[in-house]
């Protein structure tokens, strides 16, 4: 037997699953976080102007959207550490790529076919985890994968920056390509197929499209999709016009990462407190919980941004309790919509982020290109969001909020 296989023999405890998974997840959060204090810099560099700047974010978060539906399929028939190979591959070829890039549409391009090809990073980890635990401790495990996965927006920034300064931003695509290849090596090492032989599902559209329909169309787990895409599309438009909020509305562009930094403390805090008291109160109560604070949060950032001059420390005190709310959000709207679908957990993990990956892209793109230099569009668009997910959520829940998901309806 060679090392690799003796490696794979042992067995993958729960602490070494969670590291694995944040850290494969956490490739796509660097390749969008880590660019934020460059895109001024790029666009001056390369000619582009205005709110296109933020195309380079935008692309990403579309092509993720887009490329989600494949995976998942691909994940069930073949299983889970091939589909993962292809991203990982696809995640270091592409970054080189875009360090090398001459031309502003062509490297928004690659970022497009990036976030297409490496959809599977972002995918197949809940498949997996699916493949191990259900119900609410699920939700407790998602949560700690966030709170670790978490650490990375908060650090991109400044290495993001720190590597700008001392060799320019295509040094970053650089960076994105040697962390690719190192928890590439660590999957390839350790980490073993999870998908069961009974589960395997067959590759033909048929098949496919069933799968997915079925994924898309249960009542009880599609308020929960668009709820999230929902809501974290406005995290999304944040995210997309961040550089010029920080930097040119309320002129703190030196301490970009620090501040941006800050704003996600919140979501750590949220992720580690969810993984402690979900089990005990349930994914529902939690997060039925939290999505009235959004909707409380937000009506007090609309009057913040309208009502008086809005300084930056109230900006950024609202902005990190809204993306408190939104950590206990997260996790437990994904575990509640996976529950019925442990046969099929690769086509519905693929079909409930394709759906919130694309439409929160689509919808962050929006709000982000309503900068208009104010934090007012970002605030208005927030509180809409919140109400549509309140809303949504409701008719997943036929109008209850808080039961568990064997209390009587």
């Amino acid at each position: 037997m060679s090392a690799h296989d003796t490696a794979l023999s042992r067995p993958l405890g729960e602490r070494e699953l969670i590291a694995l998974m944040a850290l494969l997840m956490s490739l796509q959060a660097f390749g969008i976080d880590a660019m934020l204090p460059a895109l001024g810099e790029m666009a001056n560099e390369m000619g582009a102007g205005g709110n296109d700047r933020q195309l380079v974010i935008g692309a990403y978060f579309l092509g993720a959207g887009i490329g989600a539906f494949f995976p998942g399929a691909f994940a069930d028939r073949f299983g889970r550490r091939p589909v993962l190979a292809v991203g990982l591959v696809s995640y270091v070829v592409l970054s080189l790529a875009c360090a090398l890039a001459s031309d502003y549409w062509l490297l928004v391009g690659l970022r497009l076919v990036q976030g297409i090809t490496c959809a599977g990073l972002s995918v197949v980890p809940a498949a997996i985890v699916r493949d191990h635990v259900g119900g609410d401790r699920m939700a407790r495990l998602m949560s700690l994968i966030m709170m670790i996965f978490l650490l990375v927006p908060i650090l991109a920034p400044a290495v993001g920056q720190g590597i700008m300064m001392l060799a320019g931003w295509r040094a970053i695509f650089g960076a994105m390509a040697v962390m690719g290849l190192v928890v590439g090596g660590w999957a390839w090492w350790r980490l073993p197929e999870s998908l069961a032989p009974e589960n395997r599902q067959d590759i033909d559209p048929p098949t496919i499209l069933r799968n997915m329909g079925t994924a898309l169309v249960n009542r009880g787990a599609i308020g929960y999709v668009l709820g999230s895409a929902l809501v974290f599309g406005s995290l999304f438009g944040f995210l997309n016009s961040s550089q010029q909020l920080i930097g040119e509305t309320f002129g703190a562009g030196d301490y970009f990462a620090v501040i941006f930094g800050g704003a996600v403390l919140g979501m750590v805090f949220a992720n580690f407190t969810n993984s402690r008291i979900v089990e005990r109160f349930g994914a529902r109560r939690v997060s039925h919980s939290a999505l009235l604070g959004f909707v409380v949060v937000s009506i007090v950032q609309v009057w913040s941004a309208t009502n008086q001059p809005q300084e930056l420390p109230e900006f950024m005190l609202l902005l990190s309790l809204s993306m408190a709310m939104l950590g206990f959000v997260g996790a437990n709207f994904s575990s509640i919509a996976m529950q019925p679908f442990s046969h099929i957990a690769g086509a519905a993990s693929s079909a409930h982020t394709a759906l919130r990956m694309g439409s929160g892209a689509v919808l962050g793109g929006g709000i982000g290109y309503l900068y208009d230099g104010s934090a007012r569009p970002l605030a208005f668009a927030m509180l809409g969001c919140a109400l549509l997910a309140l809303a949504i959520v409701l008719y997943s829940e036929r109008g209850r909020l808080f039961a568990r998901p064997n209390a009587p309806r």
